[in-house]
């Protein structure tokens, strides 16, 4: 059951049973427009009634044909990891360009300050090393916010892989490593410890912030908490979220900011592939034309289970009759590179598989499209978008030009 507030009406989405699925070009991913709405009606309203600056983290939702709809709502920044991200920003999404990175390059770092509106350090070396050069573009006029990211060392994460305040992290200065000698010319604090997380999680983080750093909260103009609010899943704790945010905006004066990935993309599209093959070795294993390791790698990296429409789990090994696959028993699902692991799992169908049969994942729009590489020079998804009124526009197509282009 979702908690959301009384006054809040969402938009409809897209039946996903009108949809003609052998009428989009296989692979693809497929933002669903209305499904996007439905998420940035939401994060409006955080936006509006929290009184945080919502900002789209590029790491999680990079799509930018799809900017154009972030700004109906309210959405005026994003935030870059990189050069290349930063970029993206000033070109794209045409607002505040918030920079943070693990570190930064001397090669690169002239070109993020020339850029950046917010820049973000993770350590006080980097801050002391690139500091001349900030005060330098300050003295000839730009306005320019500087944070320190601080780590806690409190988190609730599951995976180690995705748990930025882990033991010996990398990322953030820990209390004992802190430099108050070293504020002048910082004016924020930046932290990130969630991961798809409710806001519970976040208050009880606020909690071990508010006692490790509560002296530096005093000294700074804003504090951004970083990213994995996924205030669009169905049952987050919107009104907790808003409570919060406003207690601590009140309680420190300072300007919030949160930049979730995840909470754009949520839920807003799929990845459409089709049936190539069907082989059997014991069990049925069906080739696709996309890759697991390449389109989708998170399966592997994290790993999880994607959704396939129509498809279901498995029976239990204790309850299979036989060795070898009777007819109707699950199909294996594979990808079409030579990587012998590039396999989804096991998903029953309605009804048998045939060659040129669309399969569709649900929920590939977050953390997808940005991480999907040209391994084994396999065909590269379409991107595409699923307008309300049920047309379909192809906005991205990759050929041979795009691999030869990652190599030399």
């Amino acid at each position: 059951m979702s908690v959301l507030p009384s006054d809040l009406i969402l938009p409809a989405v897209t039946d996903v049973s009108t949809v003609d699925w052998a009428a989009i070009p296989s692979p693809a991913f497929v933002l669903d427009e209305s499904r996007l709405r439905r998420n940035l009606t939401l994060i409006e309203y955080v936006q509006r009634e929290s009184g945080a600056q919502i900002i789209v983290a590029f790491k999680g939702f990079a799509m930018w044909s799809a900017f154009p709809l972030l700004r109906e709502y309210g959405i005026t920044g994003a935030t870059a990891s990189s050069l290349n991200e930063a970029i993206l920003a000033r070109e794209e999404m045409q607002g505040e360009v918030h920079v943070y990175a693990p570190a930064y390059s001397d090669e690169d770092f002239p070109r993020i300050l020339a850029l950046a509106d917010h820049l973000v350090f993770n350590s006080f070396s980097q801050w002391e090393r690139f500091k001349p050069q900030v005060d330098a573009a300050r003295a000839a006029g730009r306005e320019l916010h500087v944070g320190i990211r601080i780590n806690p060392e409190y988190a609730e994460v599951e995976t180690d892989l995705y748990n930025p305040a882990g033991p010996f992290s990398r990322l953030g200065v820990t209390r004992r490593e802190f430099r108050e000698d070293l504020l002048d010319g910082v004016d924020g604090l930046h932290f990130h410890t969630l991961c798809e997380k409710d806001s519970d999680t976040l208050e009880r983080t606020l909690e071990v912030v508010e006692r490790n750093f509560g002296d530096v909260l005093g000294r700074v103009k804003w504090v951004n908490f970083g990213g994995g609010h996924l205030m669009t899943r169905e049952g987050y704790d919107i009104p907790r979220l808003i409570r919060v945010v406003r207690a601590f905006r009140e309680k420190w004066g300072v300007h919030v900011i949160l930049e979730p990935g995840s909470a754009f993309g949520w839920q807003t599209g799929w990845l459409v592939s089709s049936v190539l093959d069907v082989v059997h070795n014991v069990k049925d294993a069906v080739l696709l034309d996309i890759s697991v390791s390449a389109h989708m790698p998170d399966v592997l990296e994290m790993p999880y289970r994607p959704r396939i429409l129509g498809a279901g789990d498995p029976p239990a090994e204790e309850h299979r009759e036989a060795v070898d696959t009777p007819p109707g028993a699950p199909y294996l699902i594979g990808g079409t590179t030579c990587l012998a692991g590039d396999v989804v799992g096991e998903y029953v169908f309605p009804g048998p598989l045939n060659i040129g049969d669309r399969v569709v994942f649900d929920d590939m729009i977050h953390y997808t499209m940005v991480k999907t590489t040209f391994f084994n020079g396999v065909k590269h998804p379409d991107i595409g978008i699923l307008h309300l009124d049920g047309s379909y526009e192809r906005v991205k197509t990759f050929g041979y030009e795009e691999f030869k282009a990652k190599l030399s």
